[in-house]
């Protein structure tokens, strides 16, 4: 038998159902309860008046329990033996009922009065007593605060370690989490804890933010699991609450999400300021009540930021988020020089708690970024400081890229403004001015133009052109264009002709060879083509040349008061009338440029005198959804309104393109509106004569005449003397009829038409020959000379400055 010491009074250290007995002062058994019975298979008929030493399975065993009986041992364990003679380990304790005096040598167990005997199975005692063990340590350990509830939700017993907060009181035992905790805290958790009650289903780790009354701008995040407690019949006792203390956890959660919505903000524009607006805006409410983000002025002009000699940056505030302290509104009022460092906290909108990190990049300072917030928010921890820094670091790669980029695109952009012509044109057949908005940051700066080229005979031509791609390829290829352009068009061919010839150089240029060195191609040398910039019917090609292109070409005659328009794939232009009629140019699109074996065809069309001509590009009538007749009609009510026929031409366009969004631009919007001048009747004389040598002396009548109706008689000699070997060329290399036609238009202007096709030329006569000075005399008599071809034939013509003080 083991010893174990007599328990303290009040204890009993054994399960429900344990079995007793009770023995008289000779050691015989008086009482058996039925327990006993059960677990020995024996009724108390059977052992009433028995020995205690008859229920041994080894009756030898009885000595050994009166001696340690007799030493003050009052438990311990032996080996029964049930009504079939089974063994039954079991552990006892014995409680004496009255004291045990000095008895006879055959005094024993039970001497005296008697005793009482409670036996249990000693397997069923020993996980009884881990039972007691694991509550006892669960209450006494502190990593987990514990709580029995009472049906009603009273605390009944705590670990001491509950809620180690400001405010919870140190005896808990009645109270309600209401009498401690915040009102709607408290009110969360026990409704959580009734479910627990009423449906058994247990509670797992529902995370709670807990304030306590007495210290509500504290708090912390908490775990809490729930279990209920119930009789064996199921009838619900109470509820036992596991409270367990995550905030650094819920902390560390929140700051790992943080760095991944700021790295994911930041990282995806291209753009100085959007970038510096998305930091503030991921950094508020996660870090603080207000964000200020300030970047050199350098950066955001694409530039290095160079500290002058006292290491101070001049910076700007780029982006704020939040209010201020006073909650009057943002901060915005720029910063000036600032030494940046980050250990260098500064107030920000009058909060009590501030922290800065500063921006830096490839070993450059570019900026800083600051954040406040209220007391009751608590100080800023290290950890704080730690995610400050490295969302800092990594927006700062970010901005690095953004001013890598505007660099870039403020090359592209200053390189494709210079290749335009000025916005505003004056011109004899009509005013004109031009647009452009580039595309947004993240595709680059595109290939389109627009230009406007006096031709002549007073007429002007209208042109625009996109070519796909973006980047410095498109723009540089929009360069070769708009220059092959001017060069065909001052060969005064006709706007089909001229396509032909554009295309025919554009196929050239897709078959050209490309670079395939990578180590001699720039880092943002090259930008692959777009597919969206062919759809629609009206862009077809290879999506990955940047030589791709589009281009409409429209000529207009102040004198026929005629528009002939060809376009290579382009929409067709737009034609307001003075009346505030407005329709579309019925063009027949050819195939882009580049695509070749097609022919273009030309539209002619009567405009009259005040019309707008509005050419544009498709990024001025391709909306976000791709529906082109939509931008159309939004194009056609602009035209429309009185305001846009009447006012200036530079507000007009600046409305038009006003529509446009500002930022997300899919493609550049170019736009040019020209409106038209007529030259007047009375200064425009044309006669038609024979292929007669004779006709050349009416021809020099006449003109003489007109001129001095002009108020040119200046003009009069040289111009017969250009009249008369223009006329007698025709007469004799091309035949009649000819046309003679004199236009005031700014300028004299000469031309003689005739049916031959044969392209004048001017050579230098030897001293032996007869003839071959006449054109070489118009050439010197003039301020420049040319022919064009027509359908009809040719016509040569020769233009003259007016004289000083002649209108």
């Amino acid at each position: 038998m083991n010893d174990t010491p007599f328990p303290r009074a009040g204890f009993l250290p054994f399960p429900e159902g344990t079995a007793g007995a009770l023995l008289d002062g000779r050691g015989r058994i008086s009482g058996w309860t039925p327990e006993a019975g059960a677990l020995l298979g024996r009724s108390a008929v059977d052992v009433v008046g028995l020995s205690a030493r008859a229920l041994l399975a080894d009756p030898a065993a009885w000595p050994a329990i009166v001696a340690a009986y007799a030493r003050g041992a009052r438990g311990g364990e032996a080996v029964l033996r049930t009504g079939g003679g089974e063994p039954v380990p079991v552990v006892f304790h014995l409680f004496d009922l009255t004291d045990v005096g000095e008895r006879d040598g055959t005094a024993g167990v039970g001497a005296g009065a008697g005793c009482l005997i409670l036996v249990a199975p000693a397997a069923e005692a020993l996980s009884w007593h881990q039972d007691q063990a694991f509550i006892r340590e669960l209450f006494l350990q502190d990593r987990v605060g514990l709580a029995v509830l009472d049906s009603e939700l009273r605390l009944l017993r705590t670990n001491t370690h509950l809620l180690p907060y400001t405010g919870v009181p140190s005896d808990l035992r009645g109270r309600r989490l209401s009498d401690f905790l915040w009102p709607g805290d408290a009110k969360s958790v026990e409704e959580k804890l009734l479910q627990v009650l009423a449906t058994g289903r247990p509670l797992i780790r529902a995370e709670e933010f807990l304030r306590t009354i007495e210290d509500p701008a504290g708090g912390v995040v908490i775990a809490i699991s729930a279990f209920r407690l119930q009789k064996p019949d199921g009838q619900a006792l109470g509820v036992t609450a596991l409270f367990t203390d995550v905030t650094e956890l819920h902390r560390s959660s929140e700051r790992l999400a943080l760095l991944h919505r700021a790295t994911a903000s930041v990282g995806g524009s291209l753009s100085v300021r959007d970038t510096g607006r998305e930091l503030a805006a991921a950094l508020v409410p996660g870090l603080g009540d207000l964000a200020v983000v300030e970047i050199a002025e350098a950066v955001s002009l694409g530039e290095e930021p160079v500290p002058d000699r006292e290491g101070r940056l001049l910076l700007r505030r780029t982006a704020v988020a939040g209010l201020s302290a006073a909650g009057d509104g943002p901060v915005t009022s720029d910063v000036g020089l600032v030494a940046v460092d980050d250990g260098d906290d500064h107030d920000v909108g009058g909060y009590p708690m501030t922290m800065t990190a500063s921006l830096r990049a490839r070993g450059m300072v570019l900026g800083r970024v600051s954040l406040g917030r209220n007391a009751d928010r608590g100080t800023y921890e290290a950890a704080d400081r730690d995610l400050l820094r490295e969302i800092a670091d990594r927006a700062a790669l970010a901005l690095d890229n953004a001013r890598r980029f505007t660099r870039e695109r403020r090359a592209a952009v200053g390189l494709q403004r210079s290749m335009l012509p000025p916005t505003q044109m004056e011109t004899i057949a009509a005013t004109t001015s031009g647009a452009y908005l580039p595309a947004d940051t993240t595709r680059g700066v595109g290939g389109d133009w627009f230009d406007v080229i006096p031709l002549s005979s007073a007429r002007v031509a209208l042109v625009v052109g996109d070519v796909v791609g973006h980047g410095l390829a498109a723009t540089a290829t929009m360069g070769r264009l708009r220059t092959a352009v001017r060069t065909l068009a001052d060969l005064d061919l006709e706007p089909d002709e001229l396509l032909t010839h554009l295309d025919d150089l554009v196929a050239q240029l897709l078959a050209e060879p490309e670079e395939t060195d990578l180590d001699e191609e720039g880092e943002n040398g090259t930008d692959s083509g777009d597919p969206d910039d062919f759809d629609d019917g009206w862009h077809i090609g290879n999506p990955s040349s940047p030589t791709g292109a589009t281009c409409v070409f429209a000529i207009y005659d102040p004198v026929s008061l005629r528009c002939t328009v060809a376009s290579a794939g382009h929409p067709p232009p737009a034609l307001a009338d003075p009346e505030g009629r407005v329709s579309y140019l019925p063009v027949d699109p050819g195939p882009p440029l580049g695509v070749g074996g097609l022919p273009f065809e030309t539209t002619e069309v009567d405009v009259a005198p005040g019309s707008v001509l509005a050419l544009y590009s498709d990024g001025l009538i391709e909306g976000r959804d791709g529906d082109m007749d939509a931008g159309m009609n939004e194009l056609a009510t602009h035209l429309t309104r009185p305001a846009s026929l009447a006012g200036p031409l530079r507000e007009l366009g600046r409305a038009i393109v006003a529509g446009r969004p500002a930022d997300g631009l899919g493609d550049d919007v170019t736009l040019l509106l020209a409106r038209t001048r007529a030259v007047p009747a009375e200064d425009a004389s044309s006669w038609q004569i024979d292929a007669d040598p004779a006709a050349v002396g009416t021809v020099r009548e006449a003109a003489t005449t007109r001129l001095r109706e002009w108020g040119l008689e200046e003009l009069v000699f040289t111009t017969e003397l250009v009249l008369s070997e223009l006329v007698t060329n025709a007469i004799r290399y091309a035949g009649g009829p000819i046309d003679v036609r004199l236009i005031r238009a700014g300028r004299l202007i000469c031309e003689v038409s005739d049916p031959s096709a044969t392209h004048p030329r001017m050579r230098r006569a030897r001293l032996t020959d007869e003839g071959g000075r006449g054109l070489y005399l118009v050439a010197q008599l003039t301020t420049r000379w040319g022919s064009r071809y027509s359908r009809h034939g040719k016509t040569i013509w020769a233009e003259q400055e007016f004289p000083p003080a002649t209108g």
